[in-house]
């Protein structure tokens, strides 16, 4: 049923039980503390009260007397004026062994006051303990009648003749004592309960509000402002550690969900790039189809233009389809081939068939000797890539300076050219997928953008790093970072 109670009324239930449970504790221990210094008190009193009804039974003419006993003083026992004399106020008895009353009576402490009615006494009292010379025991006995309660004192004297001398004195004064100690032990259990309660019900919501203030934060988070944090995340208390916690889980929720929607954002972007880039040479290759069915078979020039313009939009969209593949491939994480690669023979190669393709461009070339492990083609392709990028967006003036450089444990190989150069909003989405630095182009002009998304896929699956900025005074410089074989 606790499971149904909030955690505040849990914790409020279990102060005060336990408040409860200590009080009634105490409670119980000072009740029976002071009921047993009371009836000691009492017994004491009853030990004192005994020494003078003995020394009145002792007296001459009584039975314990040591002169002897005339037949009247047999007959009728001792005097029991003088024996309420010795002790007013307090219930004597004296008894013969078989059980017989010689003697009884009880008179008022003060005179003129009512007798209280006598205890209720057993035909036969068994003594049994001693004290001193005495044999004697303590009981408490109810009276005759009404509620009232006496406590007894009964002991059998060496020197009475085997006579039993009782003497009681009423419990009203201890009961009441006692009923009062109980009525006010119970007023300040309650009245403490109560304060345990209101305080325990302020320090708790005081306590718990942090948890309150973390749920309504969690409830804003749920309705999508992942931007908020919880207030309290302080390492001194245990709210406080928990809301480092979570704000520490809410920023990693965040980070994780903001580059979840970039990664669709470009995957979206990615689709709709890749459609369009497919869409240019489809439609064309439907148009010189539809040429040919109007009639172009029948005209040479038609027809060889007509199968040429297919030709040419057809390789077009095997290597755009290509690029995807391989783009697709190292995202999957697929392994390249891992062989020793002599980087400057590459790098030569690529030059020179870019001297070749432009003659009239100044191409400048510094090698140095470095082998990197690693996949040739996908590395003779990285260096295309970088050649044909600037023959895509420099004219034939700019000259281009290709330099591999040992640098420690890498080897850095950087394409620096004097053409339009780079913003540094370009530079930094340069290496994205159909990302193109002049938006306002049309696609059918140039590439389609994947060339140098190729360049920094392929360098990132050779542990490396592909970097774009731009050069001051004019022209853009593309560094490609390779670790070397061996680390040397």
């Amino acid at each position: 049923m606790t499971q149904r109670l909030s955690l505040r009324a849990r914790l409020i239930l279990g102060v005060v039980l336990l408040a409860g449970a200590g009080l009634v504790t105490a409670d119980v221990v000072t009740y029976t503390s002071l009921h047993s210094f009371l009836i000691s008190r009492t017994d004491d009193l009853l030990d004192t009260a005994h020494t003078s009804a003995e020394s009145a039974l002792h007296g001459p003419g009584g039975p314990g007397g040591s002169r002897p006993q005339s037949s009247s003083s047999s007959e009728h026992g001792p005097d029991i004026g003088q024996l309420k004399a010795r002790v007013p106020g307090l219930f004597v008895q004296v008894r013969r062994a078989n059980g017989t009353i010689v003697a009884t009576g009880a008179a008022p402490q003060f005179p003129g006051t009512k007798k209280s009615p006598p205890p209720r006494l057993p035909k036969t009292i068994a003594i049994t303990s001693h004290r001193g010379a005495d044999r004697v025991t303590y009981f408490t006995a109810h009276a005759t009648t009404g509620d009232g309660r006496y406590r007894v004192r009964a002991s059998i004297d060496p020197d009475s003749n085997g006579y039993i001398l009782i003497v009681a004195t009423s419990l009203s004064s201890v009961d009441s004592t006692l009923h009062r100690l109980l009525f006010v032990e119970l007023l300040v259990t309650l009245a403490v309960l109560g304060g345990v309660a209101v305080l325990g019900l302020w320090v708790i919501r005081v306590g718990l509000r942090p948890l309150t203030e973390i749920g309504a934060t969690a409830a804003t988070i749920a309705a999508g402002d992942l931007s908020q944090r919880v207030a309290r995340d302080d390492d001194r208390t245990e709210v406080g550690r928990l809301g480092r916690a979570l704000n520490a889980m809410l920023a990693q929720i965040e980070s994780a969900f903001n580059a979840q929607e970039a990664s669709e954002r470009k995957l979206r972007r990615f689709v709709a790039d890749a459609s369009h880039e497919l869409r240019t040479p489809l439609a064309a290759v439907r148009a010189y189809a539809e040429l040919f069915s109007r009639g172009a078979a029948r005209r040479p020039d038609d027809l060889e233009r007509s199968m040429a313009g297919i030709s040419r939009e057809s390789e077009r969209m095997s290597l755009l389809v290509e690029d995807l593949l391989l783009l697709a491939r190292l995202d999957e994480g697929r392994p390249l081939a891992r062989n020793p690669v002599e980087l400057d023979e590459v790098v030569a190669e690529s030059v020179e068939t870019a001297r070749m393709l432009e003659p009239e461009r100044s191409i400048t070339c510094t090698l140095d000797r470095a082998t990197v492990i690693g996949d040739r083609d996908r590395l003779r392709q990285v260096v295309d890539n970088l050649l044909s990028n600037v023959r895509a967006h420099a004219d034939a003036k700019a000259a281009v300076d290709v330099a591999l450089v040992r640098a420690g444990d890498v080897v850095r190989l950087s394409v620096t050219d004097t053409g339009p150069g780079l913003t540094d909003e370009q530079a930094a989405h340069v290496f994205e997928r159909f990302y193109r630095a002049d938006s306002s182009r049309a696609r059918t002009a140039g590439g389609a953008g994947l060339g140098l998304s190729i360049v920094a896929a392929v360098t990132d699956a050779h542990g490396g790093r592909a970097t774009a900025a731009a050069v001051q005074g004019g022209g853009a410089a593309f560094t490609i970072d390779l670790p070397l074989a061996g680390g040397a």
